[in-house]
Order: C-alpha cells, then structure tokens, then sequence
C-alpha cells in the first residue's frame, strides 16, 4: 500500500487486515521506497494513491512496469481524480480497479477479495501450466530416446548381418559427429547426424546374403546388386516424419556420391550432396579402410587418414577432409581405443591444439590400392 498521508495508509491496512487470502501487509509513504521494496520482492497486490510527492500513482506504476516479475500484479488506484486522460492514462499503465476518495471500507474489501482471489488463480493456473510443460517435455524426451533406441539397435541388426560387430557403426558416428561440430553445425543438427550415421548402410537388409556375405571380390554383376543397397535404404527411409529421420534419408543416399561427381547411384556432385552425407562418407570410408574384412586386412590409422587426404577434392568435400583434419587427434584416440565419447551428448570439447598439417606429419610413400568400400 503506497499513500503520502500517514492517516489514510493507517485506515488502508486496518480495513483489509483480516481478509481470506491477505498476508503480509507493507505500507509505504514514499513512493521510492515502494518502488525498491518492489523491485526486490513479490507482491500479490498494490494499493496506490493517486496525488503523491515525487511519483503521482501513474509514474510510480510505469516504474514498476519495467520490472518483469511485476507485470501480472493487479493495482487498486485511490483517487479524487475524475477527468477521462488520467482514467485512462491509469489503464493503460495498469490499474486494475478504482476507487474514489473518500473510500467506501465495504467497496475497499470487496475488491482486495476479488482481486487477491483473481491473482491466487493466476498462479495456480501458472503453477499448472509449469507442470504441463515439463510432462509435455518428460513425454517428448521418452519419445525421442525410444526412437533413438530403435535406430541404433536397427543399425547394430545391420551390422550383425553384414558380419561385423557394432564398433564400425558406433565409430563412424562419433567421427561424423566431431566433424559436423568442426564445421559450426548447432548442437542438435551434430546430435541428429550422431544418430542418423549408423543408418546409412540401412539398404543392405535388402541385399541377397550371397553377395553381402561374399568373402572376395565382388564380380561387376555383384559390385551392381550391391549398390543397389543406397536406393534401398532411401525407400526404407524415406518420407519420415521427423528431422531425424529426413537426415539419415539422406545420408542413405549420398554417402556413396562423390565430389567430383563420379559417385553412385546419381552422379552428384559438390555441394549437391546433402551435407551430412559428405561428412558421413569420409568417416564410412576411414572406418571400412581401418577394419578387418574377410576381403582384406585392415589398415593401419595412418595409412587410412592419408588416403582421406589424397581424395579431398576428387572422392570427399575438401572442407569437410578439413575438418576430419582438424579432429585428426581425438579420431586417433578413438580408433585406438583411448577415446570415448558419450552418446547422450551433443557436443564435444576439443583439447586446444595446433591444427594437423595436411600431410598430418605422415608420409605415404606409396599409394595403396584401395578396396571397395559399399
């Protein structure tokens, strides 16, 4: 309650002291004082005099109003002020209720009641909302790590029947993720590529396990049914609903084009390959290179990291061989085994380095013959 005349704010406290809802009462004479003991605390009603020293009631509430957690709170005005510009300057600063001088005590209750009883609603009806929200939020969080577990047990059945463990499909999605983070990508765009990446050979369940499972080279009939699996792994995913599943659609189908647009199965070229296809080949292909198949040995991380480096230009999106470049040290680790990274985070922090040379400080002294990588 904010009244310059002691009398008045005496009668004002005595005359609502008692009511249903009506706690704490703070009455002030001076309206600085108000407008501290606002600005520090939370006020379920204001009773304000209009004709006040300093502030008149109308520059006291414009005050107020620049203090965000005071902009539900309803205002009672006291005044002998009649004229229409002051009614509604009042208004438009705020006040909820007038009541003229000399006030009625039975009016004067009437209005705290309603009013103290409108603010309690207010905030049970907030303290409700509050609640929805956060279910709302719990229900698509359940949502959203039920349709991650459906994608990575899905990639890891992919890989069970491709002969290999799950470690190529947790791997290329860790080296894809600290990628699309290199390259600025937002926290949620690296956290949708994560989990994407370990469909992109989808396709393959499609495959006749004569050719999948072949242990040596593919014939040129072979190597064509086997490519077979990207426009299979589009039809699987394709016309998802959800971001995520729009991103592994199109990794599916265009983790195997080429920069240089002498890729499969459309002939796509630089930027017309989605981005996330771009930063999933290079991982796919560094992975495959540095794994044991029954058609060939692994190669060392060396060996496989210069190969990525000769193809930036021709087979990968250069700045995206930079950025596999840049996280040279942390992919290292991880092929290595000495790196772990979480799967419920989106993004990582990388140790301050220099960045690798291009050569990576590693010499190729001869270029190997590089196997198919489907």
């Amino acid at each position: 309650m904010v009244d310059d005349s002691k009398s008045i704010l005496v009668a004002l406290k005595a005359t609502v002291r008692g009511l249903p809802d009506v706690g704490t009462i703070v009455g002030f004479t001076d309206p600085t004082e108000a407008l501290e003991f606002c600005r520090n605390n939370a006020v379920d009603l204001l009773v304000v005099d209009y004709t006040m020293p300093k502030y008149n009631g109308i520059q006291l509430l414009k005050a107020l109003n620049t203090y965000e957690h005071f902009a539900h709170v309803p205002v009672i005005m006291i005044t002998s002020e009649r004229g229409r510009p002051v009614l509604i300057e009042a208004i438009e600063s705020g006040v909820t209720e007038f009541i003229h001088k000399p006030f009625d005590p039975v009016e004067l209750k009437a209005r705290v009641r309603n009013l103290l009883a409108l603010r309690k609603a207010q905030r049970d009806l907030a303290g409700q909302a509050r609640s929805l929200v956060n279910e709302v939020r719990k229900a698509t969080r359940q949502l959203a790590a039920r349709e991650e577990e459906i994608i990575w047990r899905l990639a890891r059945a992919i890989e069970f029947r491709d002969g290999h463990t799950g470690d190529h499909i947790s791997r290329v999605a860790q080296i894809s993720m600290l990628m699309a983070k290199d390259l600025g990508l937002d926290d949620e765009h690296c956290r949708m590529i994560y989990l994407a990446a370990p469909l992109h050979d989808v396709g393959k369940i499609g495959i006749s396990d004569s050719v999948l499972l072949k242990p040596g080279r593919l014939t040129p009939d072979e190597i064509t049914e086997m490519r077979k699996h990207v426009g299979i792994g589009v039809q699987i995913l394709e016309n998802g609903s959800s971001d995520l599943l729009r991103i592994a659609e199109a990794i599916a189908g265009g983790h195997h084009e080429k920069w240089d647009g002498t890729g499969y199965p459309h002939g796509l070229s630089g930027d017309g390959i989605p981005l996330e296809a771009r930063i999933v080949a290079i991982a796919d292909v560094f992975e495959a290179l540095c794994s044991e198949r029954p058609y060939k040995k692994a190669w060392s991380t060396q060996e496989a990291y210069a190969h990525v480096v000769a193809q930036s230009g021709s087979h990968f999106d250069p700045a995206c061989v930079a950025a596999f470049q840049r996280q040279w040290t942390l992919i290292e680790r991880l092929m290595t085994g000495h790196g772990v990274l979480e799967i419920e985070v989106p993004s990582l922090e990388t140790p301050e380095e220099q960045p690798i040379r291009a050569d990576g400080g590693m010499q190729a002294a001869a270029v190997r013959e590089t196997p198919h990588v489907f």
